[in-house]
């Protein structure tokens, strides 16, 4: 029956609502199978009803009036069990009801499949028949597998108030896409759709008639992507932060990388032209961001993507028409750029809405940081069918409104309005301290990756950098870079920050992160080798590495050292002996170098349960929450299927944290926290109780952290602790910490679910 399915699929994506693709499945579901009858019913949650939405063989006046109570019938057992049930006798069954107002005979033979998406039942696609009939396995995984591909439509109808509409006419569309919060905020505007004008996929390979000309071709299209990278930092000059504005020496960085220049000439003079040379390298590099496990890293895959086709278009000499921006404009598309976000006038924008990418892309980096609302990763959303409507941002929760009824446009209005007094506040804040109202300074650090060439990156609210990530530098070339090039990068944010400590990672690559020219496949990177692992099994690298970071301090003495994903006692020893090693011998050297505090990530369990004999061994404990947290709820939660699963205040993850603090206080070791936990004000509060060192965050996280903590005793912060570890599952410690945000009157700063 695949062929079958196929066709089916193909016209019910076609349709242009709902309704007709409901009538496709009946009829089409109803022929392919010789049923007697096949229905849609889709359950109405707000009336608590299973309303029949379309059929083929019952009456069709009983479409949208027929409904039953929920969990009534055997409509309602399908939905309750949430898995097919099929009866040669429906009849005959406890369950079964008749019901009169469909024209329904007696029909006997039953197959219902529930409509399912994100664990929640849509409704139930039901055939029958007259004669008894137990319809076949594969008759049952066709209705099955279609009516998976039904909830995706049903979903998107929900949330754009098309069903609503359809299940009573006077309803309004009240309904939300769910994304990832990338930058907070509240918007309300006309989406505006952009695609990229080139497409690198289609690129075939040509030969190249004259390969030197090609290679000038190139290298002028270079220039021009350079130039307009130049142009677009120029314009953001004035709104950006100093460290938010490092994204562009991180893209003319890739720009200029050996991998992407020396990988495009070398299939130039291989014989292939200019775009089929660009297409294939370019292919190659993605390849390797694609499979890093870290999302920040992840997400530069996306850059070398959109750099590709900046390239490509100057190749081709393509021109973007010009856009009739509306005053407040949702700039959407599938993957946006910094670019098409330079294009509209930051006036007019109100708003970024992109299916893909996370809060680490630098779409994301660059709408926090000139303040725009943003949501990424909305799969969900059908971006052909937008462009031009009314929709809401809220960039708080990760969700979108599409055509918002009144009473929606209404309350997000209020919050608006809230959001700006909120702002007026959070303004007021700058160059205070970090101080809780009982006196208890908690100092704050920036998580970065970035070297501005010319400017320092920092921003006045950060005591220092809590995290510097060492892998960019190493990604974008097509060998390890040498000591000297290192050091020179360290030396910069060293010199940048000082006198205020700059904690710098060893090198955390592996099976989730290799190298182009370090390629590492496994079949389980989350649990391969990566990090330490690494490094230990080539201390030559890891030698370089700290080599360079210990010369680069000299004079400034303000490094830290962190090692990433230590799991045992025993790799902490390796890697301390180690570093003691390139401290001798540059010592030996002549070179006046200090051995400076050494610390390491906690984000192995293995590492909470032997805290104590880690702590005894370094100066300092530095806490992943994002990798731990994964770890410990064995999810992935770059997995849209289980990612609802991952939850920093699950108790678990409040144990674990707890545990550690306590093993870190018998030996007398600072401890911070680095992960997203940090910059999250309601986790924040847990956090105070528990007496953690320092947090560290991204630049745009430090306002509203900075508030709560100014807002709020240590000694309450210990009770509401205490009063959420009692708690069994994550969404009651969170209704804990929104109350307590809400009395602090800082509930603008952690929108409730709206």
């Amino acid at each position: 029956m695949l062929e079958p399915l196929r066709r089916i699929v193909q016209k019910v994506n076609q349709a242009p609502d709902l309704e007709q693709a409901l009538r496709v499945i009946v009829q089409s579901v109803k022929q392919v199978v010789g049923a007697d009858v096949c229905s849609v019913y889709l359950t109405d949650f707000d009336s608590r009803e299973h309303v029949l939405q379309a059929t083929d063989g019952l009456a069709a006046g009983a479409v949208g009036r027929v409904r039953l109570p929920l969990h009534r019938g055997l409509i309602g057992l399908v939905c309750e069990r949430a898995e097919p049930l099929n009866l040669d006798d429906a009849p005959a069954h406890r369950r079964y009801l008749f019901i009169k107002e469909t024209g329904e005979q007696e029909y006997r033979g039953f197959l219902g499949a529930p409509i399912i998406q994100n664990r929640k039942v849509l409704g139930v696609l039901v055939l029958r028949q007259r004669e008894q009939r137990r319809f076949g396995d594969d008759e049952v995984n066709f209705v099955v597998t279609l009516a998976s591909q039904l909830a995706g439509a049903i979903t998107f109808a929900r949330i754009s108030g098309e069903l609503a509409r359809l299940q009573d006419p006077m309803a309004l569309p009240n309904r939300y896409l769910q994304g990832l919060p990338a930058s907070p905020g509240i918007a309300i505007g006309i989406a505006v759709v952009v695609y990229p004008l080139a497409d690198l996929e289609a690129v075939p390979d040509n030969p190249a008639a004259e390969p030197e000309a090609e290679v000038e071709r190139f290298l002028s299209a270079i220039a021009d992507v350079a130039e307009e990278l130049e142009q677009v930092a120029s314009q953001f000059a004035g709104t950006l932060s100093p460290e938010d504005r490092a994204l562009f020496d991180a893209w003319r960085l890739m720009l200029e990388s050996d991998l992407l220049l020396d990988g495009t000439l070398a299939r130039i003079r291989a014989g292939n032209w200019a775009p089929g040379a660009l297409r294939a390298t370019i292919a190659e590099h993605v390849q390797v961001f694609d499979r890093m496990e870290d999302g920040y890293l992840r997400e530069r895959g996306t850059d070398v993507c959109d750099l590709g086709r900046r390239i490509l278009m100057h190749l081709q000499k393509i021109k973007p028409p010009p856009i009739d921006y509306p005053p407040s404009t949702i700039l959407v598309g599938e993957e946006l750029s910094a670019m098409q976000i330079a294009d509209v006038p930051r006036e007019r924008l109100a708003g970024i809405v992109s299916t893909t990418g996370s809060g680490s892309s630098h779409v994301a980096i660059l709408a926090r940081g000139i303040g725009v609302p943003a949501v990424m990763g909305v799969g969900e959303l059908p971006v052909g069918r937008i462009d031009g409507r009314e929709a809401v941002v809220n960039g708080y929760h990760g969700r979108i409104y599409v055509a918002p009824g009144a009473s929606v446009k209404a309350e997000y209005q209020r919050l608006i309005e809230e959001d700006r007094a909120l702002s007026t506040e959070l303004e007021s804040l700058r160059h205070l301290p970090a101080e809780s109202t009982d006196g208890f300074l908690l100092p704050l650090y920036l998580n970065t990756g970035l070297v501005s060439e010319s400017r320092p990156i920092g921003i006045e609210e950060s005591a220092g950098v809590g995290l510097y990530r060492t892998e960019l530098p190493f990604l974008v070339r097509d060998s390890f870079p040498g000591e000297e090039v290192q050091m020179a990068n360290y030396r910069k944010v060293l010199t940048t920050f000082a006198p205020r400590p700059v904690t710098i990672r060893t090198l955390d690559i592996g099976g989730d992160k290799p190298l182009p020219y370090f390629p590492v496949v496994e079949s389980n990177p989350f649990l391969g080798w990566r990090g330490i692992r690494v490094t230990l099994d080539h201390p030559e690298i890891f030698l370089t590495q700290v080599r360079a970071m210990l010369q680069a301090a000299i004079g400034l003495e303000n490094l830290r050292i962190l090692l990433p994903m230590i799991g045992s006692v025993t790799e902490l020893d390796d890697a301390l002996r180690l570093i003691q090693r390139a401290h001798d011998e540059l010592h030996d050297e002549g070179l006046s170098v200090m051995r400076p505090p050494v610390g390491i990530m906690i984000e192995v369990p293995a590492a909470v349960y032997q805290i104590e004999s880690l702590a005894r061994r370094v100066d300092f404990l530095s806490v992943g929450t994002n990798d731990l947290t994964q770890y410990l709820l064995a999810v992935d939660r770059n997995n849209s299927h289980v990612a609802e699963l991952y939850d920093e205040l699950h108790p678990a993850v409040l144990r674990a944290l707890m545990q550690v603090v306590s093993g870190a206080r018998s030996q007398e070791v600072e401890v911070s926290i680095c992960g997203e936990m940090a910059g999250d004000p309601l986790a924040v509060v847990l956090l105070l109780g528990m007496g953690v060192d320092s947090l560290s965050m991204s630049g745009g996280s430090l306002p509203r952290v900075k508030a709560v903590i100014r807002s709020l005793s240590r000694a309450r912060a210990r009770e509401l602790l205490k009063c959420a570890l009692q708690f069994e599952d994550a969404a009651a410690v969170r209704r804990l910490l929104m109350n307590t945000i809400e009395e602090l009157g800082l509930g603008g700063l952690v929108r409730p679910g709206r």
